[in-house]
């Protein structure tokens, strides 16, 4: 089987449109009619990225939620949706969490298509957005001398799954995460680099500092978490948080709250520095398939 990294290698050769951003972003971004449209997709597969049993309205919100989370990475406010679903064992559900979801987001659905198949459930989501700023955040605009943001703690959605499985605590955070688009609008005119945290903190800051061409130096016990200290460790390669990473100018006034953990520094082989200690892709830093 072809792994996660070596598949979108092989599709750089194929995304020649300047819009792709030569697929290291969290979305596309096309300039059409005198606006930016910012395009993204994200599929979730059931054993994957749900569990078999979760409610179906949670499945749906996760869904659109994930979806909307790329398009708070690049500023952009949502203009609607397509839907790509495989029935199930309990579409009303799943009709009933899209239509809260996407009324939350204010995203409306604008068409799909829809498929039955034997298997594991697979589904996808097409968000449309609209920049609110230009030039769109990327992941690849971070400077040397740059700091280093979080708008808020990892490892909730972790405690969330731990909390389903067992029957025991608050799962929300797994279930229904929040994407956090009027903060990513805020921010755009100010960050050098701007993603979503969704495979894990140290993998993506890893790869927001491939793209920049810079290396990330990471204070450990600077970022923000919401386990046991004991846990950090985890917390900080666990993914399905969906907070904001992003990088800024050293002494700007954020106009938001967030948490500075770090900053850039000049490239070296590895894109990462945790504690001085170098970690590459490799090393296991967050969630790949």
């Amino acid at each position: 089987m072809t792994s996660e990294l070596a598949f979108v290698e092989a599709l750089r050769r194929i995304a020649g449109h300047p819009g792709a951003r030569r697929l290291d972003d969290d979305c596309a971004v096309v300039e059409f009619g005198g606006e930016t449209v910012v395009l993204t997709h994200d599929m979730m597969v059931e054993g994957i990225h749900y569990l078999p049993d979760q409610d179906a309205a949670d499945i749906a919100w996760k869904l659109v939620a994930t979806n909307m989370s790329d398009l708070a990475a690049k500023g952009a406010e949502p203009v609607g949706v397509l839907l790509g679903y495989m029935l199930g064992r309990d579409d009303d559900r799943f009709l009933a969490g899209l239509e809260e979801a996407l009324a939350h987001y204010g995203a409306p659905l604008l068409g799909g298509d829809t498929v039955a198949a034997p298997g594991a459930q697979a589904l996808g989501l097409t968000a449309i957005g609209r920049a609110t700023h230009r030039p769109v955040p990327s992941r690849g605009g971070a400077q040397v001398g740059d700091s280093l943001y979080i708008t808020g703690p990892v490892g909730g959605a972790m405690l969330g799954l731990e909390a389903m499985r067992s029957g025991q605590g608050d799962s929300l955070a797994y279930r229904r995460p929040q994407a956090l688009l009027a903060e990513g609008q805020a921010l755009a005119p100010h960050v050098g680099a701007m993603m979503d945290v969704s495979d894990g903190l140290l993998l993506d800051a890893a790869r927001l500092a491939r793209a920049s061409g810079v290396t990330l130096a990471i204070d450990g016990a600077s970022v923000p978490i919401a386990v046991p200290p004991g846990r950090r460790a985890e917390a900080l390669r666990w993914g399905d948080d969906y907070q904001l990473l992003f990088t800024a100018p050293p002494g700007l006034i954020l106009p938001i709250d967030a948490y500075r953990i770090g900053e850039a520094l000049p490239a070296i082989e590895a894109p990462l520095l945790l504690d001085g200690q170098a970690l590459k892709e490799s090393d296991g830093l967050g969630y790949q398939h």
